[in-house]
């Protein structure tokens, strides 16, 4: 039986994937629509999850998703354009101000949209509500072929094409596969893609809890020495007011051995120790949802590319999620390499060519490596206990607070507007 071919073959269906496969589907719709030729064929997309997609669930108020991202406005202005973040809208959670502190000092800088004449900083959402608006999409474009469930079993390099073969026996061929399937990517190890790793020596935490005081759309963090606290504030519905807001997600990272205590505390106890631990500062952690626990490991391919194949997403890195910013960066991925194809598709060249991804690798790896610094340098700071680092930390943090232009630039930053 011959291989079926396609002009793109994506792997992993989840946030990153999704949104690629949808942004290329719309990318070939428009070339074809402007060329005019009924005689031309119409380019075709085969998106495949090994995953069984579940059916999407209808949260309730006071239920939510165990997992959310926290999305950029570069990032939500992307999703817009490919017409799925509307109807994520009454599940997100905008978030107009962020708090960061050091929780063994004094030190503490305030983010505030109104500062960069904007309305947010960055939004909340549930992973589940954007991914069935992802898959709905999906769904609706004639020129993309989903297979679910459907593993990768093993694939071929031949000459300009690669050939993936799937555990029914059907083969699939196409001149460029684009993993997006994970931290763990099969595509990248089966494709010999030599890959840099480092152990955070943290475990993530992570639970939905209903606290006292009202978030009011406001995200915070706090610094310790075995970890930071994020809280991210929920919305149940887009009618829910600042005073009636008390869910909010968090990120808890910890070491090992601390999360191990804290996974064995009872609900009671474990909210007490988030209380302690954010100071209070939205009263009384009333309950937690079950809790959730990973390890972190911090990845990054030597390279994003081969002939014929490109990672993008967690397959490509990953990051400490203190500043929330993995899905983003997947999302940047996406996006970059969308256009670099865009590109080569006007110029009538081939889509899996090394310099083709070449560019794309040139254009993405300088910004995630930067990230990734970043985010390491904050974790190694705040790990830091002894006294004239703490002090210089805090007077640090103090004076950057009070320092607009310096502090707005960073807003703009991390909206990925800049």
């Amino acid at each position: 039986m011959s291989p079926h071919h396609y002009d793109i073959i994506v792997v992993g269906a989840g946030l990153v994937g999704a949104a690629f496969a949808l942004c290329m589907a719309r990318i070939f719709t428009d070339k074809h629509s402007a060329g005019n030729s009924e005689a031309s064929k119409p380019s075709k997309i085969a998106l495949l999850e090994a995953r069984t997609i579940a059916a999407p669930t209808n949260l309730s108020p006071d239920t939510f998703d165990s997992q959310v991202v926290a999305v950029t406005e570069a990032s939500r202005q992307w999703l817009d354009t490919l017409n799925v973040w509307q109807s994520c809208e009454p599940r997100v959670c905008p978030y107009k101000r962020m708090i960061v502190r050091d929780a063994e000092g004094t030190g503490c800088i305030e983010f505030d949209a109104a500062e960069v004449q904007r309305a947010n900083l960055g939004h909340i959402v549930e992973n589940s509500v954007l991914r069935a608006s992802l898959l709905s999409a999906v769904a609706e474009q004639d020129n993309i072929d989903l297979y679910n469930p459907m593993a990768v079993e093993s694939l071929r390099r031949d000459g300009e094409t690669i050939t993936v073969n799937l555990p029914d026996g059907q083969q699939l061929s196409s001149s460029l596969v684009v993993a997006a399937d994970g931290a763990n990517s099969p595509i990248r190890e089966q494709m010999g893609f030599e890959l840099r790793t480092w152990g955070y020596e943290h475990t993530a935490i992570t639970a939905t809890i209903k606290t006292e005081k009202s978030h009011g759309f406001t995200a915070q963090q706090w610094f310790t020495p075995s970890g930071p606290l994020a809280f991210l504030p929920l919305r149940s519905s887009a009618q829910e007011s600042p005073a009636d807001a008390h869910y909010v997600s968090i990120v808890w990272s910890q070491t090992p051995e601390r999360a191990k205590e804290l996974m064995a505390l009872d609900e009671v106890e474990f909210c007490r120790e988030l209380t302690i631990t954010s100071e209070g500062a939205l009263g009384t952690i009333e309950s937690a949802s079950e809790r959730v626990q990973f390890p972190l490991t911090q990845r990054h391919g030597v390279d994003y590319v081969q002939s014929g194949i490109a990672l993008i997403g967690d397959a490509a890195h990953t990051i400490h999620p203190l500043a929330g910013q993995g899905v983003n960066l997947g999302f940047g991925d996406a996006r970059v390499l969308a256009e670099e194809l865009a590109r080569t598709l006007e110029q009538s060249g081939e889509l899996g060519g090394l310099q083709v991804l070449k560019r794309y690798q040139r254009r993405r790896k300088p910004d995630n490596l930067a990230m990734m610094a970043t985010m390491e340098g904050f974790k190694r700071l705040f790990e830091r206990d002894e006294l004239p680092v703490r002090l210089l930390r805090n007077i640090g943090m103090s004076g950057l607070n009070r320092l607009a232009p310096l502090k707005n630039s960073l807003i703009r930053q991390a909206m990925g507007l800049d």
